[in-house]
């Protein structure tokens, strides 16, 4: 895999005695993760996706389909990732990938300091940026300017976070 890499899904729990598997998938359409195929584990195996239902893959891993529920069983929560490069590239200026926003420098409106944006996280109620010991809400109010090309971004932290 590439150095950049971006999480597309993760595998669930077993469904049924034939190896398949439930899939979370975080494409805009859930059924597109495998037009991603292959894709990759955290240890670098080749996983292909096979719809057999709505949610619910047949999986290929390393070459070899995983026919039995004990083979499902053993690869629950593998996340499947893509290289960066293999996604479509945006259209519009202000558009961009939450991956894009990691490794970019936070600074306060008055250009201090807050560190570099090492993850974006999101726990189901919206994405939040990590910068630092800081957990920043990824809304427009408390990221109100994003430059990509200058590698930066202006964080106005809400007052109960403020560093």
């Amino acid at each position: 895999m590439g150095e950049k890499r971006i999480l597309m899904g993760v595998l669930g729990r077993a469904h049924g005695v034939r190896g398949h598997v439930r899939v979370l998938s975080y494409t805009a359409e859930p059924s597109d993760l495998v037009d991603y195929n292959p894709l990759a584990d955290e240890r670098g195996r080749r996983i292909e996706l096979a719809w057999v239902a709505d949610g619910i893959a047949e999986i290929t891993c390393n070459g070899l389909v995983v026919r039995d529920r004990s083979g499902a069983e053993a690869l629950v929560n593998t996340k499947l990732y893509v290289d960066r490069d293999r996604l479509p590239a945006t259209e519009e200026e202000d558009e961009f990938y939450l991956a894009d926003l990691v490794g970019l420098q936070a600074v306060t409106q008055d250009g201090a300091a807050l560190g570099e944006v090492t993850a974006v996280l999101d726990f189901g109620a919206g994405a939040s940026l990590e910068i630092g010991a800081l957990l920043v809400p990824f809304t427009r109010a408390a990221v109100p300017e994003i430059d990509l090309a200058g590698k930066r971004l202006v964080v106005i932290p809400p007052v109960e976070i403020a560093p």
